[in-house]
């Protein structure tokens, strides 16, 4: 089970430059989907790098579905190299996005997010409107499904985040 609270109290604790994005966002739009996995969105400079090196470290950041014993190393330099991460840690599940289907990179979705209060803590979450262009620009099963509910979250007048 992931300890959303826990993952986004290390990152936000840490100074990450994030945007929840996926399950949860949906979820803090209004969705009843229930999501097992915290995905985020990154900003890729070295700075941000380190901090989310040093705010993930703790939980000990491992490959989902690899072998056991597969070497990883969790540092700036494997952060560098890679884009997206399906990452296990000690609080759960946690999806790293360099760029997103759609909506773009961090500096491009960031002038658009949200913030929200969850937890107790301040955060970033994806624009509704960039959740649907998401979804749609994912194209997989499981994102089309949950397009009609978010469309109706967006033409409802009452919704906020």
């Amino acid at each position: 089970m992931t300890r959303f609270d826990q993952l986004l109290a290390q990152l936000t604790r840490n100074r990450v430059n994030y945007i929840v994005v996926g399950g949860l966002a949906a979820n803090l739009h209004g969705s009843a989907r229930l999501t097992q996995d915290l995905d985020i969105l990154y900003e890729r400079c070295p700075e941000n790098l380190q901090r989310m090196v040093d705010a993930l470290a703790d939980l000990k950041p491992y490959l989902r579905g690899a072998p056991p014993g597969l070497p990883f190393r969790w540092d700036v330099r494997t952060l560098q190299a890679g884009l997206n991460f399906t990452l296990v840690t000690q609080a759960g599940d946690l999806d790293l996005l360099g760029t997103m289907a759609g909506p773009g990179t961090y500096e491009q979705v960031a002038k658009r997010a949200e913030e929200v209060e969850v937890f107790d803590l301040r955060i970033q979450v994806l624009s509704l409107e960039d959740l649907i262009w998401a979804k749609r620009a994912a194209g997989r099963p499981k994102d089309l499904e949950v397009l009609a509910e978010l469309e109706a979250l967006r033409d409802d007048d009452s919704h906020s985040v």
